[in-house]
């Protein structure tokens, strides 16, 4: 089974898209990111319909078993987030200044990998803890 990965990015205009890594011509958009991944699965049905014959475009993977990994880059998961994750909580979790993650955030900056991986690690963490809540 193929693994096609599947990166989740908002615009300036707070419009999201889901892209599939090294197929540009393969994308879906929508005001969430459901959404996105909804026209991006619809525009797969859309070119597998058409066929090799004629689609432009046509991954050989389509046309075997295929699953999707998404991933989220960092502006992105925390925009959508916070209004449930904000900065200072986050920062209490991954050790980083909750003004520099407002400022990932909005764009101001970009993570470096070491950042990335800490928020990364302190989003992980939050969820193992909430998945071991029981009331």
């Amino acid at each position: 089974m193929k693994t096609v990965d599947i990166l989740i990015s908002i615009a300036k205009d707070g419009f999201y898209c889901a892209c599939c890594e090294g197929y540009p011509a393969l994308f879906g958009g929508g005001e969430t990111p459901e959404a996105a991944l909804d026209e991006l699965q619809e525009t797969l049905r859309l070119v597998k319909e058409d066929g090799k014959a004629v689609a432009l475009f046509y991954p050989d993977w389509l046309d075997d078993e295929y699953t999707f990994q998404v991933h989220w880059d960092v502006e992105t998961m925390l925009r959508y987030y916070s209004g449930i994750i904000t900065p200072t909580a986050l920062g209490k979790l991954s050790g980083i200044h909750p003004k520099q993650l407002w400022s990932y955030m909005h764009g101001k900056s970009k993570p470096r990998k070491a950042q990335v991986a800490k928020i990364e690690n302190a989003v992980h963490q939050l969820g193992r803890q909430l998945l071991n809540i029981s009331f």
